[in-house]
């Protein structure tokens, strides 16, 4: 390898995917639970990084401020380098749920420090009481919690480190993710992680929407071929949004009034025929931008709903498909300023520990042309 890693472009790529996912989660957060139309009637359009909803604060959600999403980016990317290697479930369960409960972290929502497991959602909490209050099996703690796109939401990491070994990133999501989630949201994990390591080859975005939903199973595959077919007929992402959730209502495991997390249904349960809204609608929406960075994460902050997850999930996906290059540098630098963070070294750290790894699962009995192209 010549010059160094910054110089790459799988660099370029785990970059943009971190950024890319961290933009497009902080892009989100303000809108998320709303309606369409309540973001209209409040903010006009979300055309970049906004105040919080309830108006100008040095906390909450908004001017740039990004969610519990990145912070367990984050901190999956953060275990991955320093245990050098790829994990198991086991690695996971007994690492990850003790680390979001003790270690304080800058959290730019409170303006403080903090334990992310006070910044968590309830299933994501799941995972601190199933690894550290109680005794869960590893490959068993995601039973019985709330089915939600709370581990996908966290899988890039995955993807980045088996970069274009997209089978193995996909069973690895599944593996590592059973301590946390079951059912459809394991799938949508798995797949998130498949879609990350697929972006890493040079492909057109038919190409890895073709290959991400011929990967999908049972209610996501469904879910994934009704939204990408309502939004293959629009043009624009702003008819295109009710289409998409008008396609994405009938597979929905959570219920269409979105903050209702008090209901006695079948919401949120596990299911052979639903499916996550997220990774569904975030590959519809790039789908109807025809993978334009900008253009898809400001679609996924406007479809409202758990738009953070959306348009984070999105940015991932793009930012490792384009590099990089295709987000706007002022937009890293406000979300930079705004979480008091530098994600460079972290994707230097992941970029040479990929290198590492592709290199050892491969070197002795089939080349890895990936590889040579990306450090090229």
């Amino acid at each position: 390898m010549s010059g160094t890693m910054r110089e790459t472009r799988l660099y370029s790529k785990v970059r943009g995917c971190l950024y890319g996912g961290a933009i497009g989660d902080a892009l989100g957060a303000p809108t998320e639970g709303r309606t369409p139309e309540a973001i209209q009637a409040r903010y006009g359009e979300v055309q970049d990084f906004v105040e919080p909803w309830d108006g100008p604060s040095h906390i909450g959600k908004g001017d740039g401020r990004y969610t519990d999403d990145t912070h367990m980016v984050r901190l999956l990317s953060e275990v991955y380098c320093e245990e050098g290697r790829y994990l198991d479930v086991y690695d996971f369960a007994r690492i990850v749920p003790e680390r979001i409960g003790s270690e304080p972290r800058w959290i730019s929502e409170f303006g403080r420090e903090a334990p992310l497991l006070e910044r968590l959602f309830h299933p994501e909490k799941w995972l601190y009481v199933r690894h550290c209050l109680a005794n869960a099996d590893p490959r068993m703690g995601g039973h019985g919690n709330m089915v939600n796109c709370g581990a996908a939401m966290y899988a890039s990491p995955v993807g980045i480190v088996n970069f274009c070994q997209e089978n193995k990133a996909y069973a690895d999501g599944v593996d590592i993710f059973s301590a946390h989630q079951w059912s459809y949201g394991l799938e949508a994990a798995g797949l998130m992680a498949f879609a990350v390591a697929c972006a890493f080859h040079d492909l057109e975005l038919d190409e890895l929407l073709a290959r991400v939903t011929q990967k999908a199973h049972e209610g996501t595959h469904g879910a994934i071929r009704s939204v990408r077919r309502a939004a293959q007929v629009c043009d624009d992402w702003r008819p295109a949004l009710p289409a998409i959730r008008e396609a994405m209502r009938p597979h929905d495991g959570a219920p269409d009034d979105f903050r209702d997390r008090g209901n006695r249904t079948d919401d949120w349960t596990p299911s052979r025929e639903r499916s996550i809204e997220e990774l569904p609608v975030a590959l519809a929406i790039m789908e109807v931008c025809q993978g334009d960075f900008r253009n898809t994460v400001l679609a996924a902050a406007n479809y409202g709903r758990d738009c953070d997850s959306t348009a984070g999930m999105a940015g991932a996906i793009l930012g490792a498909l384009h590099g990089c290059e295709a987000i706007p540098a002022d937009w890293i630098e406000t979300v930079n300023e705004a979480n008091r963070m530098n994600l460079d070294p972290l994707a230097e750290d992941l970029s040479e520990l990929a290198c590492r790894l592709a290199w050892d699962l491969f070197h002795d009995h089939s080349p890895l042309t990936a590889l040579d192209d990306h450090l090229s």
